[in-house]
């Protein structure tokens, strides 16, 4: 199989911090042609904040490309915050970048937590996307959180499971995301702190078909790991602000928009089984399993079929 790569590096032609109204700054940027193809970047997490990688995997001629990190990760303000924080509050945060654009639509690329945002998005706003990119399918299904974070990816890696309980007092461990809650809310700093070094470093090191050293630094270091965890679990808690099987149940919404769904076969944090139940209730979206593959976007498989899909939608939307 022929591994489509990367663009070139690309850095932002504009920047900025947009004011929410409700205590948060949200910072953005702006990358590649500014009369090109508008699209958003949604980053995963929640809390992971963008990265440059994110910029190269549409063509700088053809897009407009806008990324942004969403509220209290990356360079947004203030960070690690869990008030006025929910998915609905992202929903209209990518709004309102929309409209500080000036897009009348554009393309949505979202993988794993960014894939939940961008079903929630495009089911609000159906008019306003162009297409849709989605990688490594994520509902937040309560199946899928229990997957990942009590019972089920701990049987694929009992040494990283048990490095992942170590913070949590035996007596809790029948439910780990309330068990890390309070340990993630609590006034300790140095407990929360390793708490969310613990949680971070969970899927910094299984999201990767092969051990990833790079992706285990990142994940370690603190003030990422306070935003990602924090964040994260907060959003598990609260199941999202969805009802169960709210965004496969909802797909319906999206049949007109272009799509394409990428997953990993042998993917730990986000497993096939969600991207299939997608597939099946929206059949018209193109559907792409990636055989030897993980999680990450650094996978070859996924990487070449990302790109391959962003430069599918640059022929076709420039003809429209």
């Amino acid at each position: 199989m022929s591994v489509t790569g990367l663009y070139p590096p690309a850095e932002p032609y504009d920047s900025g911090l947009m004011a929410t109204g409700d205590g948060h700054e949200i910072y953005w940027e702006l990358c590649g042609n500014p009369q090109g193809i508008p699209a958003v970047v949604l980053h995963g997490g929640p809390g992971g904040g963008c990265t440059p990688a994110q910029r190269r995997f549409f063509d700088p001629s053809k897009y407009n490309i806008l990324l942004f990190d969403q509220r209290g990760c990356g360079r947004s303000k203030p960070h690690a915050s869990l008030d006025n924080n929910t998915t609905w509050d992202l929903v209209r945060d990518i709004e309102r970048l929309r409209e500080h654009l000036g897009a009348e639509k554009w393309l949505v690329f979202g993988g794993s937590w960014g894939s939940a945002l961008a079903l929630a998005y495009a089911q609000t706003h159906p008019g306003r996307v162009s297409a849709l990119v989605l990688r490594g399918i994520f509902t937040l299904r309560q199946a899928e959180l229990l997957w990942y974070y009590q019972e089920g990816a701990s049987w694929i890696f009992p040494d990283k499971w048990e490095k992942f309980q170590a913070p949590v007092p035996q007596a809790r461990r029948g439910d780990m995301i309330s068990a890390y809650r309070a340990l993630l809310t609590g006034e300790d700093e140095v407990i929360r702190l390793e708490a969310a070094r613990a949680w971070s470093v969970w899927e910094g090191e299984t999201l990767t078909l092969l051990p990833s050293d790079a992706m285990s630094a990142q994940h370690h270091e603190a003030a990422f790991a306070l935003a990602f965890a924090r964040i994260e679990n907060h959003y598990f808690v609260h199941g999202g602000w969805l009802e169960e099987g709210q965004l496969i149940r909802d797909s319906v919404k999206l049949k007109d928009i272009p799509a394409v769904i990428i997953q990993g076969r042998y993917d730990m944090v986000t497993p096939a089984r969600t991207a299939w139940d997608l597939h099946r209730a929206w059949p018209q979206a193109e559907f792409r399993l990636i055989d030897a593959a993980g999680h990450a976007t650094s996978e070859p498989g996924i990487l070449s079929a990302l790109v391959e899909a962003t430069d599918r939608f640059a022929k076709e939307l420039s003809s429209v």
